[in-house]
């Protein structure tokens, strides 16, 4: 037997190398690595699939809407309906662009349908509706109206919230619906007259003029809104009732500088003119197309902006007409350079402020129970303003950081008391708008015809700081998101529970 054959001598081999198991840890490990090198390579989504719509409720008050039908809903055609008779009001009653299509996304959502798009521009909302293997639905709703109504806001707004709660069905929320837009406005009609002067004589006090400047804006102002009115009842376009109104306004002022010397009395013009112009000014259109541009709105902002500059264009040209016939009846030039040194102390101030902004809220139809807490907003805004500038970081970025200030404010409270933050934000950021400076820059832009670059740069200027107020109170909303997550889910369950 050889030692080949022998079964106790077999031949001599090295050994394989013997390989010891991973353990759980490395185990872990290699997966997570491979996950983070498919991210890396491939991404978490593919390239070309399109974003869910309801997507774009993240960040609203309407995230994570409940379902209240499994499927697809048989009568789609009644809850488009509904959702564009919505949107429509809230249009009329001045929402943004994207708070319109956030509502109709989570209403819809909420109501069970599905495969939805929305489109939106200037003056009408349209929506498909395109089930698999169905005949599409598209409808169109135009808006060709505005009317000032924050309370009618507030109210649709919170009625979306309990939609999406999932405690209202289709039928009652068209029933709700229906009295919204019926219900009378909070305020009677002499009421937000008396607002307007109210406000003009306030905000006389507020800019250094005392009792009798005051008392000259009240009655012109009132004077203002019966011309309005009167011209509104004779469908005027909006943009010759602007320039009449601050052609009224102007024309007074004017009037009082000549003739008021011989009875003594010598009231400013310039600082009665910025009282009137004031409210006339459209801040609510303005704010909403920065909003609607920086929320990727283009279309919808163009034609907002638009309406705003030819809104502008209004009151410059009736202060030039003003001027031009003051001068063309020999009154005398008015020093655009004067300084208004404070008036009252700044407690006293402070409530004028207050008072201002409720006498806003009430033209704007707020809530009775907006009124105050919106008041508190606007006082807070100001001493920003006043810190701002008296820590010198200029004239053109306190009025931006006192607006970014309300817009955070106006979100936190205005989701608390179940109403949208444009309602309490516009009333209360309107006291950082520059009227005098627009005044100033009209008068060099008309009557001082050597000195019309200056008059331009004044323009340049005032813009600025208007488009910085309005962009203020967009960073403001949105700084405000995170902070408000949990208002949204406590409006909810308040909700749940009716």
């Amino acid at each position: 037997m050889t030692k080949e054959t022998d079964g106790r001598h077999r031949p001599h081999t090295d050994p394989l190398p013997r390989t010891e198991p991973m353990s759980a840890t490395q185990v872990r490990q290699n997966a997570a690595a491979k996950r983070m090198l498919r991210r890396l390579v491939q991404g978490e989504n593919p390239p070309t699939a399109p974003m869910s719509i309801v997507d774009r409720l993240a960040g609203s008050p309407y995230a994570n809407p409940m379902i209240q039908v499994g499927g697809v809903d048989t009568s789609a055609r009644k809850t488009i309906d509904f959702a564009l008779h919505l949107a429509e009001s809230m249009f009329r009653y001045g929402a943004g662009a994207l708070e319109v299509e956030t509502s109709i996304i989570a209403i819809t959502a909420a109501l069970g349908l599905k495969h939805i798009e929305v489109d939106i521009t200037n003056q009408s909302v349209a929506i498909n509706y395109a089930p698999k293997d169905q005949t599409p639905i598209t409808l169109l709703r135009v808006v060709r109206s505005w009317t000032n109504n924050y309370a009618g806001l507030a109210k649709v707004h919170q009625l979306v919230t309990d939609i999406v709660a999932g405690g209202v069905g289709r039928e009652e929320a068209v029933r709700r619906l229906e009295e919204i837009t019926h219900s009378s406005k909070p305020f009677p009609r002499w009421m937000v007259t008396v607002a307007f002067g109210v406000f003009s004589a306030v905000f006389v006090g507020v800019l250094g003029g005392g009792p009798g400047a005051s008392a000259v804006a009240f009655l012109s102002n009132l004077l203002v809104s019966l011309l309005a009115r009167k011209l509104s009842r004779w469908r005027t376009p909006d943009f010759f009732v602007t320039a009449a109104c601050s052609f009224l306004v102007t024309f007074i002022a004017l009037l009082l500088w000549r003739f008021g010397g011989l009875a003594g009395i010598q009231i400013p013009p310039a600082i009665v003119v910025v009282g009137g112009i004031l409210l006339l000014l459209p801040t609510g259109r303005l704010v909403s197309s920065v909003q609607d541009a920086i929320n990727g709105f283009p279309v919808t902002a163009a034609g907002r902006f638009v309406s705003t500059m030819l809104t502008f264009g209004a009151l410059v040209a009736g202060i030039a007409v003003g001027f031009v016939v003051g001068d063309m009846t020999g009154m005398e030039s008015i020093d655009v350079t004067e300084t208004f040194p404070p008036a009252y102390p700044w407690w006293a101030v402070g409530i004028m402020i207050a008072i201002a902004v409720i006498a806003i809220g009430i033209t704007e139809q707020t809530s009775w129970a907006l009124l105050l807490p919106t008041a508190a907003v606007g006082v807070i805004g100001y001493l920003v303003l006043i810190g701002g500038e008296a820590a010198g970081i200029g004239p053109r970025f306190a009025p931006a950081l006192a607006a970014v200030v309300i817009g955070l404010l106006a979100r936190v409270l205005a989701l608390r008391m179940g109403a949208p933050q444009l309602v309490v934000a516009v009333p209360a950021a309107l006291i950082l708008l520059p009227g005098l400076t627009i005044f100033r820059s009209m008068y060099v832009l008309t009557i001082e015809e050597s000195e019309i670059l200056i008059g331009a740069g004044g323009m340049l200027n005032a813009g600025a700081i208007v488009m910085g107020v309005a962009a203020g109170i967009v960073l403001g909303d949105t700084l405000a998101r995170p902070l408000t997550r949990g208002l949204a889910s406590n409006e909810r369950r308040r909700a749940r529970r009716r």
